[in-house]
């Protein structure tokens, strides 16, 4: 574990602790422990029984943990690239089903927008760690 911290540079531990705590605190939060209705009504849209909804989204918590364990270890930079995909589809889910949401204060839009940019900024620290720069 050390020899891992030894070669990263501060900006990419930044990156990957940032990213790494908002995937696993909203798999862990908003989905696990307290089931929001917010995270059920969105996956509604897609999922119309309730009950199916709600176990959809348990899984999805324990999915953003994973991923937020991934992005917190990964060694490349696709995982990061994977990341901005995941984010910009999400944004373009909550447009088309729940575009209100955009209005509100820390909403989608500033969330994900502030997610994606830690994410090209951890690619471009693994470039330079790749690159020997």
């Amino acid at each position: 574990m050390k020899r891992f911290l030894s070669n990263q540079t501060p900006a990419l531990l930044i990156c990957r602790a940032a990213l790494s705590f908002s995937w696993i605190y909203q798999g862990a939060v908003p989905k696990i422990l307290f089931c929001s209705s917010g995270e059920t009504e969105l996956l509604g849209h897609i999922i119309p029984v309730y009950a199916w909804a709600c176990i959809a989204v348990t899984w999805m918590g324990v999915a953003e943990i994973a991923f937020g364990v991934l992005l917190l270890v990964a060694r490349r930079g696709w995982v990061f690239w994977l990341n901005v995909l995941t984010l910009s589809g999400l944004l373009l889910f909550v447009a088309l089903f729940e575009p209100g949401m955009f209005t509100l204060p820390f909403n989608p839009l500033t969330l994900n927008t502030a997610l994606i940019a830690l994410s090209i900024i951890a690619v471009m620290e693994l470039k330079k760690l790749n690159s020997g720069v």
